[in-house]
Parts: structure tokens; C-alpha cells; sequence
């Protein structure tokens, strides 16, 4: 099943609003996870929601409150459409 950019920056508005409980309009596609007030240990926590979600690999270890909405979304959407994309 193919997602677009568009399907996964909805799906993210939504964990982060109602999983972290980041009121939906700071959320944008500039906004940091920082700008969102995610600590670190939610960044890690949104990565691991994201990866049992879409079922796809996200490196953790590249989570960080640097990363904005829109590298998330865009980070999620390439591996949705990678057909390697942990393939077991």
C-alpha cells in the first residue's frame, strides 16, 4: 500500500497530539521536536510508535529534538516506499 507525504504528516499530527498531547496547532511541518517539547526520551518513544505503526525501520538512534515535523514525515514516507524496506 503506497502513503504519500500527505498521509504520513496527518498520521504524525496525530500521535503527537494525541499520544505526547501536543496541541495540534503548534504543530507544523517546520516546527522541531524540540519547538514541540518532546525531551529525548519522547523523541525515542515517537520513533518506536512510528516504526510498530507504518512497520517500517526507523533508526532510533537518529531520533533528536533537532529533527523537524516535516523530516520525520519525509523520513517515514521514503521508507514506505522502499520496497527492501525490512524485508524478514
Amino acid at each position: 500500500m503506497d502513503h504519500d507525504h500527505t498521509d504520513v504528516y496527518a498520521r504524525l499530527v496525530t500521535v503527537l497530539s494525541d499520544k505526547f498531547e501536543v496541541p495540534a496547532d503548534r504543530i507544523t511541518a517546520t516546527a522541531t521536536l524540540d519547538d514541540l517539547e518532546l525531551d529525548s526520551l519522547a523523541v525515542v518513544e515517537l520513533y518506536v510508535t512510528l516504526q510498530e505503526e507504518w512497520r517500517v525501520p526507523l533508526d532510533d538512534s537518529t531520533a533528536s529534538g533537532d529533527l523537524t515535523v516535516s523530516d520525520v514525515t519525509r523520513a517515514v514516507a521514503e521508507l514506505l516506499g522502499d520496497p527492501d524496506r525490512g524485508a524478514a
